[in-house]
């Protein structure tokens, strides 16, 4: 299963909050290409943000390069994986995110999340 990574927008990707968009986090915005560019990386958008605010954000993300596998949704590995359990007769519940990383600003993870290689971590996590 790839690594999933899970990022919220507001003064995580993005300066400034809610319902303002400011200035990119470039250098959070490099690690998360990185990471999409291992090829084993699954990236959810995860944040509260929904209807045209949910939008305009994904719209300036688009614009920065970044693209998401999920908008507030699980990753499509995770979705099948669940699927699977289902058939089993495990029932998961869809509404919670699951990521084997969650970056927000409010756990203070960031600078951790800067300085993580993006390759060798998805390759320890793919090999599970």
């Amino acid at each position: 299963m790839p690594f999933i990574l899970a990022i919220d927008f507001d003064d995580t990707l993005f300066e400034g909050s809610f319902p303002d968009i400011g200035e990119p986090k470039q250098d959070v915005i490099d690690k998360v290409k990185e990471f999409k560019n291992t090829g084993t990386c699954e990236i959810v958008l995860w944040t509260c943000r929904e209807g045209k605010s949910l939008e305009e954000a994904v719209a300036r993300c688009k614009e920065v390069g970044l693209e998401f596998d999920a908008v507030n949704a699980n990753a499509p590995s995770q979705l099948k994986y669940m699927k699977e359990q289902e058939k089993k007769g495990e029932s998961l519940a869809l509404h919670k995110i699951f990521a084997n990383f969650y970056l927000d600003d409010r756990s203070y993870n960031i600078d951790f999340f800067l300085k993580i290689d993006a390759k060798s971590t998805c390759e320890r996590f793919n090999n599970y």
